[in-house]
């Protein structure tokens, strides 16, 4: 049994080569089980898919490892060849560590940032629904969760975070000089626009409008912070009524286009725009970039300033990674022991039979008429001799080499509080 993880993440693969590979969360059970028919021999599965990162996670037979690769080319409609130069594939240990880190939130854009470790549990969820989890891959993120948890109360690697939703209220402040006559619109109603609307409401912005396919959700953000909300329909009617607009939904396509942000920008008189795309993949066509008086940053422009914040959190990252080390060892430990289950079943089983056999034979001894005493010397010199034949066996068979051998593993078993 081997375990590993294949994935690619804004440090190796760009913005829109990730956003080939992004899953949706009604998407991840029939992913699942494509992946597993695509591999040789039943396997467990998870899919862990962010803004940041798609990864798979397998526990199973080693050789059909490069079938993952395979398959996820095949879901982006990319060749082996390209997707290859851009993931990373790590297998036992290394595929530990790296799960580990990445609950952790040493392996992310914000360092410390504690979303991943939700997505991840959301993962697992997915997995366990769809039937794809075993004993193997639970055991892996059940210990990668704890892990998570000892970084996160032992180390101070969250301390000053600053996430990527503080991050678009930086821009935001670089750019207008007074954030409370600043009109925002938010599009979508997710996790990750609900915490750029919360760092937003803290600068009292002159207003907040959510927009959403569903009003219902967008109302209930919305009320929170006294926001309004406005159907997805009516955005390239009124887009021009915003200063800043934050956009992060599940839609596959763009769903702001270039001539959408051209005519707003027209009927703004060419008062700048910042345009922030939080979605992989993109909400927001690229080639708004081009237009003058647009400030448009998407997920990965945003890490330079993400990363500024970082430094003061490095001395915790020493500390956290030898809480990760152990908690490899510790899984490692657990995967070795797996691997020798089938021959203490063996064990266990052969034992059994002897212990039946001779309990067998005393029964009929007693019955018999015979003394207790005898019965109970007979059985206890039975079970001695099936237990030792073997190793008498041993002794007197193959060559002095293997004789010698022999003789250093029985007394290594059988010698051991006389040594």
């Amino acid at each position: 049994m081997a375990v590993w993880a294949l994935g690619i993440n804004h440090t190796t693969a760009p913005l829109d080569l990730r956003g080939r590979f992004s899953f949706a969360s009604d998407q991840l059970a029939p992913q699942l089980q494509s992946l597993r028919e695509s591999l040789t021999h039943a396997h467990e599965a998870a899919i862990v898919s962010t803004c940041n990162r798609t990864e798979i996670y397998c526990a199973g037979d080693a050789s059909d490892k490069e079938r993952t690769l395979d398959w996820l080319a095949q879901c982006g409609g990319v060749s082996n060849h390209m997707l290859r130069s851009h993931t990373y594939s790590l297998t036992d240990d290394e595929a530990a560590r790296h799960a580990f880190r990445v609950a952790s939130g040493l392996d992310s854009m914000v360092l410390g940032e504690p979303q991943i470790l939700g997505q991840l549990k959301d993962a697992v969820r997915a997995a366990e629904g769809a039937g794809a989890l075993g004993a193997t891959l639970s055991q892996l993120f059940q210990r990668s969760f704890a892990v998570a948890k000892d970084v996160r109360t032992s180390t101070e690697i969250g301390a000053h975070s600053i996430s990527m939703a503080a991050a678009v209220v930086r821009l935001a402040a670089q750019l207008f000089e007074d954030l409370s006559q600043v009109k925002v619109l938010f599009v979508g109603a997710g996790d990750m626009i609900e915490l750029c609307v919360t760092h937003f409401a803290g600068k009292h912005p002159a207003k907040i409008t959510i927009a959403n396919r569903t009003l219902e959700r967008g109302e209930k953000l919305a009320s929170r912070f006294g926001g309004e909300v406005m159907h997805l329909s009516e955005l390239p009617q009124r887009l021009h009524e915003f200063d800043v607009v934050i956009s992060c939904t599940a839609s596959t396509l763009p769903i702001i286009g270039l001539g959408a942000v051209d005519r707003a920008l027209k009927k703004r008189k060419h008062r700048p725009m910042l345009m922030v795309d939080l979605a992989v993949p993109r909400d927001i066509e690229a080639e708004v970039k081009t237009l003058e008086d647009i400030y448009l940053y998407t997920v990965d422009d945003l890490a330079s300033v993400v990363q500024n914040a970082q430094a003061n959190r490095q001395s915790a990252v020493a500390q956290a990674e030898t809480i990760v080390d152990a908690g490899v060892q510790s899984f490692m430990h657990w995967m070795d022991q797996r691997d020798n289950i089938p021959l203490i079943q063996q064990l266990n089983a052969q034992a059994d039979a002897w212990r039946q056999g001779e309990l067998l034979k005393a029964r009929k001894a007693i019955s018999k008429g015979d003394s207790v005493d005898e019965v109970m010397e007979s059985l206890a010199k039975g079970l001695t001799q099936k237990l030792l034949h073997g190793a008498f066996a041993e002794l007197h068979a193959g060559d002095t080499e293997a004789r010698a051998k022999a003789s250093q593993a029985i007394a290594h078993f059988f010698l051991r509080k006389e040594r």
